[in-house]
Formats: structure tokens, sequence, C-alpha cells
């Protein structure tokens, strides 16, 4: 056992353990810190997605009305000479005026024709009023509610006036005649766009916005007095939705430079490309380009349609770069109006921009309403000059000398520029420019791989990315992308399609209609796929078939079930959880696809998950299994065997580790609930009447004194902190939600034992009433009722659940549900009570028999006599009935529930209770939904006695969307834990740091001994009786549990942290607590009598405690005041938890998969008292109540680990510790104060030493060869490994010297020589090494 004194000076090798340990705090896995653990399971709350175009509309009818009068300038404007001439590019001197005049309105409409070819065009020439307005009403009469155009030249009239006026001509051409914007607004409606190429547009503008504000006013007048005269008048139509495009500000002249186009403006919206080339001709730059002039530019090759072509390449940059420019200015509903909503008005927004960069350099404003930010500087022009600028300079050769055309690498560059911004940039920043262009390069084949690739990349930033780039306009790309069958494409629209699916699931419908879901499913049935590709499609499919029968039925078709049970066995475990909860989705409330998968025996090939070792696996294959029996679909015996079945396997799962697995049960059985409501609403009726004939005595009542600690009440202790999840603490139920219970349970029977009546709650409930739910008022079943039920149906034991006869399936069941009712994690117990509640609720509103007799097929009790108490169950309606005189004061106090109407729809099914039950092979083969029940009123909550329907066919556990977060949230970046950077890290770096300063000081004081340990160096009075103590590793905090509570102490300040409710139930006590991750981020694991293990996070610092998960740990225990309750032991390496206690076994749970892997028989017929693992070795040594210690190997089989038994102790062992080291000894105790060594190789103890006798408590320190023992004579003794006594502790200090209580826990400090005592008198102490040393 010494080690060798040489050795342990040497520096070298205590450095060497040193930093191994440092170095294996980064290698130690950690327990219960997956996202499952950490966040609620639940779905993102959905964005609201503003994409989609709510009113996608066409410009149908154009008027073109040119007020030219070629030859004759208006008398108020003075034309330079030479002068602007051209409109629409042709010189209307150079042939007559008409004929000019119709050649003009002819181009002009060829013109629009480019963006617009299949609209209603009608030209207006020289007209006059008359002309305007018949034109302007059949264009409108005809659109309907469609768009119309009014394109307005004013070149040969007059300059509109203040008074909201534009020109035209009277019929013999020898006036100009005023034309009213107010009559022009009342001839074209809305929706309209209006553009004027003429001088001074811009009061146009003006003068258009007070029309139709006066109009607003006139609408809201008429509106609010119908006797107005506006009101008998026709209404004039709303002006909101009209777009004006205006060729200069109010104040402004059009340009007269006889280089330009008389109609600049014009030309700059439907002729960009060529005045763009012209007027970058004209720039002083363009000197640069040689050889390049205007006659030049007429003969670029190509068409503006063909992006193959120079003239096209250019046209297709210059709708990516105004696109661009747009998007990036814009605010994005104004963007999704103007460029998005109508192709045609999209076009001549973009080229309004380059107008507008254009006639600025002429010292002219365009003007547009709705008003844009000014955009003629924005820095993407520079990359327009660019490739323009390369495109001409190829021009000379080209036409000269015929060589081929270079294609621009404009599009490459804003690629890398897209790319930059995604690997160089930080998290919160402005969005890349460059998205309209990834859109446009969507397009061309050559860069396309490229920038879907990039796209995928930008979509996964996060659900605000995929809102982006759906708001530029990407959907109808990437879902016209689905018809290619380039296999390179596959894994990146799947990606970009999982994400989109992921943010926004509505587009299910657009998939389906376009055929689209044929491609994943292809993807899907893709072996060569890699796994992460394939659960992408499977996620998508699970999308289109998620609650939308188009969907099943397209992918019923294109035989998704078989596809999906083919990778039901996939080694990828995301994969095979999306599989399942695919086929969940599929039959869920669509019959063809059950049967499909009966045809198939899905159930079947489902089962296998059940055990899979990834619990949201196990949880998705419950889900599909849920909603596989939950169909409400009239059923046949063949289906009724097959839900018997799923039924039957589900009930295995009910001590499943996992509480996302179990709630997920609950649904799942819930669903079966629903189909055979009849049957269970039998069920119920009997283990209601069967639970009021029997008593069951509680160990509570059995407690010693000491127990029940009256002190709780005093006003000096503090109310206990409320926890977070803790909404339903069932301690706290209140006579009065007893009394509410409406088929009057008579809970104290008389003479029997006052368990469970709610006068006799135990004295902690005034401390957690605070927390009671406030459901517990609705709840017909209390808590304490059902828990009674479960334990009067002959629970003994789980495993008679397999294998029993079909006529009493629903009676099993109902014991599941039972057993789930009283589960420790609160989320599934209430989802349990909820079922259960509707059951029992429907139960006694639909049976109102004479009596009830035994159906003697379902339960085994004497036949309800009909004097005795409570078998009138009574309608709601009705009173309660009055009890006979020997019931309890109780149920004489009983308040009558408040009267009530009767309802007036009777419940569809009534049981036949007459005379005798039916036995359940009558049971009606049926299923029917649940119906809304008795209550109506109940609904809206305003009738306080009603009992709300606490099940609907939808009862659901938001598995599914919170599985969906995956595919939203970010999956190629590194993970916050793995990046050096990230406060995670560093704060995780910290704790190790500290770490390995607690070893080395540690280290440094019980190397040189411990000569003594008496220095008080804490003491503080406890809120309830100590019963277990647990040192932090590393921090300076202990836990100290009493019987069902938790207080933190500092014990270095000496100040309490926390206190906190452990939730268990009122018989119940907490037997052992542990630290999980106590090198890192520390969690709590406590254990209780009853089997049950609770792991707590967020204690002991400011934030509400908050329980991470629970399970039962042991299925069997009965809670006794005599046992050893359940013992557990932590191996934080391999992530085991071994628990037992009053059982035949040890058991083993993996933490990493929340599921048991072995049962150890002890092979012994008494309790297991203490556990103690060796990783390295896998042995186990148990010491248990009949004084042996056995020692198991994990390796081997259930017969054969027993690898060795000691019997040397004649009593109960209070501890048995095996030693890390390598040589290490097992070290026993027993109540004798024999203290043992063993080497686990001999059969034989190796060592004796004898203590003092009657111990109750006993802790080894592991690092420093010290154990102390506590005893009921008041007195700790602490001895050194070769027995000498080195310290002996009697009294306290201070407190004039109080002698200590019977000591009820003891416990050593893993590292520092530190002694914690609990003791009955509720005093917490800790003794340390003397301070030289420390």
């Amino acid at each position: 056992m010494k080690m060798d004194s040489d050795l342990l000076h040497s520096p070298a090798v205590g450095l060497a353990e040193e930093e191994e340990a440092d170095m294996n705090d980064w290698k130690l896995p950690l327990a219960f810190m997956k996202k499952r653990h950490s966040e609620k399971i639940e779905g993102s709350k959905a964005l609201a997605q503003s994409w989609r175009m709510k009113d996608r509309m066409k410009t149908v009818s154009v008027a073109l009305v040119l007020c030219l009068n070629v030859g004759v300038d208006p008398p108020d404007v003075v034309k330079t000479s030479p002068c602007a001439r051209l409109e629409c590019w042709i010189d209307p001197l150079s042939m007559s005026p008409q004929k000019a005049l119709e050649t003009i309105g002819a181009n002009l409409q060829k013109q629009y024709e480019n963006w617009q070819p299949r609209a209603r065009y009608k030209q207006s020439l020289d007209p006059t009023v008359d002309e305007v307005k018949k034109l302007c009403t059949s264009l409108r009469r005809n659109a309907k509610e469609e768009r119309v155009l009014f394109h307005y030249n004013g070149h040969g009239v007059p300059r509109p006036t203040v008074n909201g006026e534009i020109w035209v001509f009277n019929k013999n051409y020898t006036q100009y005649i005023p034309l009213s914007i107010y009559d022009l607004q009342t001839w074209m409606g809305s929706p309209s766009i209006f553009v004027y190429d003429c001088s001074n547009a811009g009061i146009i503008v003006k003068s258009f916005k007070q029309f139709a504000l006066q109009r607003e006013q006139e609408l809201e007048v008429a509106a609010i007095n119908p006797s107005h005269p506006l009101a008998q008048m026709p209404l004039p139509p709303s002006m909101k939705n009209c777009i004006q495009l205006a060729a200069c500000e109010a104040s402004e002249l059009l340009p007269m430079n006889p280089d330009l186009p008389a109609d600049l403006f014009t030309s700059c919206l439907t002729t960009p490309i060529k005045i763009a080339l012209r007027w970058f001709c004209m720039q002083k730059s363009a000197k640069l380009v040689p050889g390049v002039t205007l006659d030049l530019i007429e003969k670029i090759p190509g068409r503006l349609n063909d992006r193959r072509t120079p003239l096209g390449e250019l046209n297709w940059i210059f709708t990516a770069i105004t696109d661009t420019i747009a998007w990036n200015v814009l605010p994005r509903d104004l963007f999704q109006k103007l460029f998005r909503q109508d192709l045609l008005v999209a076009s001549l927004f973009r080229n309004f921009l380059l107008a507008e960069r254009i006639m600025r350099s002429y010292n002219c404003t365009p003007v547009s309403s709705p008003r844009l930010p000014p955009t003629y500087m924005h820095a993407m022009w520079q990359a327009w000059d660019l490739a323009v600028d390369i495109c001409l300079s190829q021009l000379p050769t080209i036409i000269e000398e015929g060589t081929a055309f270079r294609h621009s690498p404009f599009f490459a560059e804003q690629l890398t520029a897209f790319q930059v911004w995604l690997t160089m940039g930080v998290e919160n920043r402005n969005p890349p420019e460059q998205l309209p262009i990834v859109l446009q390069v969507l397009l061309s084949q050559v860069h396309r791989l490229r920038a879907l690739d990039l796209l995928g990349r930008f979509l996964d930033l996060g659900p605000w990315a995929v809102s982006l780039a759906l708001s530029v306009g990407i959907f109808p790309y990437v879902l016209k992308l689905l018809q290619s069958s380039a296999r390179e494409l596959r894994p990146l629209l799947v990606f970009i399609w999982a994400k989109i699916l992921a943010v926004d699931s509505s587009c299910q419908a657009d998939l389906v209609k376009d055929n689209g879901h044929k491609y994943f499913l292809s993807v899907l049935a893709d072996s060569y796929m890699p796994a992460e590709h394939r659960t992408m499609a499977v996620f998508i499919l699970a999308v289109i078939v998620n609650s939308y029968n188009t969907g099943q039925e397209a992918c019923l078709q294109g035989n998704l079930i078989a596809n999906c049970l083919e990778q039901l066995s996939d080694p990828h475990p995301l994969l095979r959880q999306w599989v399942a909860i695919c086929l969940g989705r599929i039959w869920q409330n669509f019959d063809p696809a059950r049967w499909c998968g009966v045809r198939d025996s899905a159930h079947e090939k489902l089962y296998t998950l059940l055990s899979d070792p990834i619990p949201e696996v196990r949880c998705a294959a419950v889900f599909a299994l849920g909603t596989f029996v939950g169909n409400s679909a009239e059923r046949t015996d063949h289906s009724t065997t097959i839900d018997h079945n799923v039924a039957m396997m589900l009930a295995q799962l009910i001590n499943d580790g996992s509480p996302v697995v179990r709630k997920e049960l609950v649904v799942a059985l819930s669903h079966l609930v629903v189909q055979y409501e009849s049957n269970f609403c039998t069920v119920a009726l009997q283990f209601i009447e069967e639970e009021k004939n029997y008593t069951v005595p509680s160990p509570a009542n059995t407690a010693e004194p000491g127990n029940l600690t009256p002190v709780r009440d005093s006003p000096a202790i503090p109310r206990l902190r409320s926890v977070n999840s803790y909404t339903n603490i069932r301690a706290a139920t209140s006579a009065r939600n007893l009394n509410k219970s409406l088929q009057n349970l008579n809970l104290n029977e008389e003479g029997g034992p006052a368990a469970f009546s709610p006068g006799n709650l135990s004295t902690s409930s005034s401390a957690s009433s605070t927390l009671g739910s406030p459901d517990n008022d609705e709840y017909i079943l209390s808590f304490e009722t059902i828990d009674k039920m479960r334990r009067v149906s002959s629970y003994s034991s789980l495993n008679s659940l397999i294998g029993v006869s079909f006529n009493s399936v629903y009676t099993q069941i109902w014991r599941v549900l039972l057993h789930l009712a009283a589960d420790p994690f609160p989320e599934v117990s209430d989802l349990a009570m909820k079922v259960l509640n509707s059951i029992a609720y429907k139960a006694t509103m639909n049976a109102r028999p004479q009596r009830i007799l035994d159906s003697g097929s379902l339960t085994q009790s004497a036949p309800a006599s009909p004097t005795s108490k409570g078998t009138h169950i009574h309608q709601a309606g009705g009173s309660p009935p009055m009890p006979s005189t020997s019931s309890s004061s109780l149920t004489n106090e009983v308040p009558k529930p408040p009267a009530r109407e009767q309802p007036a729809t009777r419940p569809p099914y009534t049981p036949t209770l007459g005379g005798q039950a039916p036995h359940s092979h009558q049971f009606p083969r049926t299923r029917k939904m649940f119906d809304k029940g008795p209550e109506q009123a109940a609904e809206d909550g305003d009738d306080p006695g009603g009992h709300r329907n606490y099940i609907s066919p939808s009862l659901q556990t938001g598995l599914c969307d919170w599985s969906a977060k995956y595919f939203a949230q970010p999956v190629m970046k590194i993970p916050e834990e793995h990046d050096m950077e990230s406060q995670v890290r560093m704060e995780r770096q910290w704790r190790f740091l500290r770490n390995s300063r607690v070893r080395r000081q540690s280290r440094g004081i019980t190397q040189r001994g411990v000569s003594r340990l008496d220095d008080q160096i804490f003491i503080n009075r406890n809120p309830g009786v100590p019963s277990v103590v647990k040192f932090h590793p590393f921090n300076t905090c202990i836990a100290v549990a009493d019987k069902d509570s938790i207080c933190f102490w500092d014990w270095e300040k000496g100040e309490r942290l926390d206190y906190f409710y452990n939730g268990n139930p009122r018989y119940t006590r907490i037997t052992a607590m542990e630290y999980l991750n106590g090198h890192d981020c520390s969690l709590l694991l406590t254990a209780t009598d009853d089997g049950a293990l609770r792991i707590w996070k967020n204690f002991a610092d400011q934030k509400n405690p908050e329980m991470v998960t629970a399970w039962q740990g042991l299925s069997d225990m009965l809670p006794t005041t005599r046992g050893a309750g359940m013992v557990v032991d932590w191996e934080q390496e391999t992530g085991l938890l071994m628990t037992s206690g009053d059982v035949r076994v040890i058991r083993i749970w993996d933490t990493d998969r929340e599921m048991k892997v072995q049962d150890i028989p002890t092979g012994a017929d008494s309790c297991v008292t203490s556990l103690s693992c060796d990783s390295q070795h896998s042995l186990i040594v148990a010491g248990l109540g009949d004084g042996s210690v056995r020692v198991f190997d994990r390796r081997m089989g259930p017969n054969d680990c027993r690898v060795m038994t000691y019997r040397e102790h004649g009593a109960w062992v209070v501890k048995a510790h095996l030693q890390k080291e390598t040589d290490g000894h097992i070290i026993s105790v027993s109540v004798n104060g024999d203290v043992r060594f063993f080497e686990p190789r001999t059969p034989d103890s190796i060592n004796v030493l004898q203590t003092v006798k009657g111990l109750t408590a006993l802790d080894i320190h592991p690092q420093a060869n010290l154990f102390a023992c506590g005893s009921m004579n008041q007195f700790i003794a602490v001895y050194n490994i070769n027995g000498d006594v080195i310290s002996n502790i009697k009294y306290y200090d201070g407190f004039m010297g109080q002698r200590i209580g019977a000591i009820s826990c003891l416990a050593f400090h893993p590292y520092w020589p530190h002694l914690a005592v609990g003791s009955n008198d509720y005093y917490m102490s800790i003794y340390s090494a003397e301070k030289r040393l420390r």
C-alpha cells in the first residue's frame, strides 16, 4: 500500500502524472451535454416569410401617347441650334411629318415589345382629349384588375402646368388643350404605371400625388356620411397602387445636346444598352479604347436575348448589375414590389437606374414615385464600365478580322468576391452585395456548379441567409434546376433545398406541383450517394409529406415507404432518425400509406430501432409507430392485432433512460387510447373501483420520527427556490383539488393508515406548494390517486408485461400509463396525467351505471357490494353520492360540484354497464377519435368547474420540428467548443487550469502526510437533516441533501448558495449523489430510494436550477426505511453509471446512449449497500447487507461475472472501496467497525483493523490514505491506513462546545484533506488538516 518514499519525492514522476491528468481533462467525455439536454425540445419560431409575392401582376395594356406635332415647336421652349432631334432613334425631319409620327409610334411600340411582347399596345398620335379618354377607359376595361401603362411624350406641346395639367391638341391642331391629371387618374384607374418624357415632368408627379390624396379624403367622407353629395356620385378609384417615372424635376428642362436623342429618358428606359454604349463613347475615358467609334457601336454582333453573343452578354451583365444595385440600396419591401412583382415594371426600373446615371451627367434628375434613393454613384457602375470597356476593346478585331469573342470575366470575378465575403467575414455584418448576381449566374451552365456551391455555403449561415436568398428571388431558379439530370448538381441541390425547407416548409406544395419530389426520391434510392445527402433528401421528403395530403399521395406512389425501410439499418444515425420520422409522417392520418406499410411489415422493421444506441433515433421510431397505430379509419381484426402488437412492443420502453423517448412514448400510447377509447374507459372504471377498495400501507407512515422534520415550517428557514423545470411539483396536492374529483374518491378509508389523506401532507409541502401547477385543479385523478392505483394494480414487476394475452392489452397499457404518470421527469408525467385524466373524465361522464360489477376478465377483486361507498359515479350535473356514516370526515365536507345544465350533446359512446362490464372480447372493434367531450363551455376557461379535454388527437412533443432545426442551423461552421478563440473554449481552458492547480496543491499536502484532521473550517445549520454530502472536486462548493431537497454551501466563504426541491414523491428519500462532469460543466445526480435518478444543472449560481434529465434507474425498488435505498458509482472515463440498492442486480447505464447496457445479478438475498468500480480493469466491488463483499468483472456473462466473494464481515457492509492504483486493494468496513483489506486476486483478507462499534457512516480518502468513521455514539474518529487514530472529534468549535449529534453522513474531499460531517441535529461541519499544512 505504501509507495516507495524515494519515488514520492522524485519531481519527474509527480510532473508526468500531473501533466497526464491535465491532458486527460481534455479527453474525458462529457455526460448529458448534448443538444437534447441543453435546449427545449421544440421547433424554431417560424420567420414570417415575405418573399412570396402575394400579388404577382402583369402589365397587360400599354397606351403610347405621343404629342410631337412634328415641325412645329411649342411656344414656351427655346431650342438651341443645333438641337437634340432623334425620337426613338429616328430623325423626324428626314421624312414627311405624318410619316415621321407614324414611324416613331411604331418604333416606340417595338422598343417596349422587347420587354413585354404579350401586352396590348395602342398608339395615340397627336390626340385630342376625347381620344385620350376613349383610349384609357377602353384599356382599363379590358385590363380589369391588371396593370396598365401610360407613356406620354410631350415634346411638341407646352410644359405641364402648376395646376396639374398636361397638353394635347384640338381637332384642327389650332390650339393646345389642357388635360387634367385628375381626369387621367379617373380614366386610368389603378394599378397603373405612368411614364412622362417632357420638360418639367416633376410637376406632374407632384400634382398626381395631391389629386390622389384628395381622392382618399373624398372616399373617407363618403364612407362616413352616406347622405353627403359626394357619396351619391360614382366613387373615384383609389390611386394607391400607381407608379410614376418622370424625366426630370419640376424646374428642369430636358437636355438639348445634339449628340443625344431628344427622348433621352425614353431611350434609357427602352433601349438601355444602345444608349449606355453611346454615352460611354462620349466620355473622355473612351479615348483609352482605341478604334471605337459611334458607327462601330451600331455594328456590335449578336442579339439581346442570346447570352453567348457580345450584345446578349452585355445585356445580361447590365441586368445583373442594375438588379444588384437595386437590391443593395432599396428597402426590401420596395425592392419586392418594383423589381419582382411585374416583369415590365422590373425592366423599366432597372433601366431607370441607368437613366438616373446618364441624365444626371446632363444636370437632369429623373424622378420616380415611389421615390428611390440615389444610385448613380454606386460602386457596381464601375464594374459595368469595365465590362463595357473589355467588350468594346475587342470590337475592331472581331468586326475586321473575325476573331472569336472572349467572354467577360465579370461573373467569375463577382463569384470570387462572394467567396471572399463567405470566407473572410465576421458573424454580424451587411449581407453580401453579390447575392443577386449569384442568382443570374445560375442561368449559365459554365458557372452553375460554382454558383450553387457558394449559394449552399451562404444558406448554411442560418435562417436569415435563407430568407435573404428567397427575397432576392432564388426560388424559381432552384425549382427549375430540379429538372436537370446532371449528377454533379445533386448534392448541391439537395443541400440547398434542405436549407430552404428547414426555414420555410410551405414550399412543399410548389415541389409536388412541379414534380420536384421525384428528384429527391431518386437521390434517396441512390445507394452511391453519401449518407449525408440521403439524409437531406429524406428530410426534404419528410417535409413534403408533413400534414399535406397531396404530398403523401405523390410520395406513396413514388415508392417512398419501401425506399425508407431499406435504409432503416444505415450506420448513419441522422439518416435512421429521419427515415423513421419520414415514415411516421407519410402514414399519419393517411390510411393507404399505413396499409402499404403493413404489407411491407414496416412496424416489425421499425422495432429494431427501439433499441438503437442513439436516443433521437429511438424517439423517431416511437413517433413512427405512434402515428402507425394513430390512424382514424375503421379497423379490421387484422389491424387491431397489429395495434396490440405495436402497443406491447412500445410498452417495453417504459424505463428507457431518455425522457425524450418516454415523452414520445406517452404520445404514441395516447394515439392508441384515442382509437380504443371505449375499451380504455372500461379499464379506467375498473381501476377507479379497485383503487377505492384497497388501502396501501405507505412506508411514509412507518418512518421514524427523525425523518419528518417540523423545523421546515419555522420562519427562520427561508423558502425553497422555485425550480424551472418543476412546473408541477406533486407533493403539494391540496385538499381542494381532491375534493373537486367528480367521482368523489375516498382516499382515507376507515381505520386504514392516513397515508394519502390531504390533511396528512408531508411537512415539506409548505415549502413546495408555491410550485404547484394550476393544472392540478383540473385533474380528476390526482397524483396521489394515480400513484396508489399504480401500486394497487400489482405492479410489482414490469417483466410480466411481455407475453400477455391480448384481451388484457388495454389493462397493460393503462398500467404503463400509470407508471409514466409517476415518471421522475415532469414533462413526461404531465403528459401521462393528461392522457389518464382525459379517459377517467370520459369514463365518469359516459357511465351512469347502477353499479359496476367485476368483469372477471380485467380484475381479480371481489364484486363491489351495493352499499360500498363511491360506487355511484354521477354525472357532473348531479350531486355527489351521500357518504355513509362510517366514512371519514374528509368525505363529509366535500362541497357539491357546481350544478350545471345537462350538456346538449351526449358523448357518442356510453358503456353498457347496467349489470356487468363487458369482457374485452366483446369490445367493439371500430375505433373513434376523441369527441369534444360534453363540456363546450370549459374550452373557453370561463367555467371553473369544467374539466378540459386533456388530449387531442394532435398531441405532439415537438420532436420532429426540433430535429428539423438541425438543417436550419450552420452545418459547416466549426462548433464553438472546437473553435480555439471562442468563449466556450476559453472558459473550459480556465476550468482545466483550476483543476490542475487543485490537484497539484492538494497532492503537495497529502504527500507530506496528514497527522491531524480536526481543524473546523466550516459549520452551518442545514435546512434539513443532512442525509448525503458530496464535495465538488474542484470548486469550493459542497452539496448537502436531506430527504427531498438539496442545499449548496460555499465552504470557503461559509455562505449558502442555493436550496431547491429535488421533486421526489413524499414517501421517498435521497440516498446518493454524484457530481457528473466535475472537471468541466458540473451536473449533479441525485438518486432516491424508489430507484429514480435526476440530473440537475445551473445550481449554486445565480440561475434557476434546471432538471437536465431524469429516469427510473432501477424499476423494482420498493422504498423502505430499513433498506440501503439506491447506491450509485459514476465512471467519468467511460460515461457508465453503476446503480444498485434494494434489488438483486447491479444495473449499468450508459449515459451516452441513455440506456441500460447490463444487469449483473448479485446472487445474494440481501441489498447492495455500497458500490465501487475501476474503469481500467472493468471490476465492480459491491458491499452487501449480509456482510459479504462481492467482486464482479463486467466483461463476462451474467452467470460467470462474479469473480470473488468475501464473507469475512459478520454484519451489514457500510462501505466497500476499490482503490484506483494499479495494484489497488479493496477496503471494506462493516457496521461492527472491522476494516478489512483484500487483494482482488486472493481469497482472504490481507489486513484487518478494528475501529469503533455501531458505525453509521464511513468514508475513505482516495489520495491521502485516511479513513473516517462516524457512529451513533456522537463522535468521529479519523484513522490513517495503519489503523492509528489521528483525530477524535466530539464537540463543535464555538457554540459553547456543543456535543456533535448522531452522525448521519460523512464525506472526504476527493483531493483536499477535508472531511464533511452531517449530523441529526441539522448541523453540517467541515474539518481539515492543521493550518500550517494548508
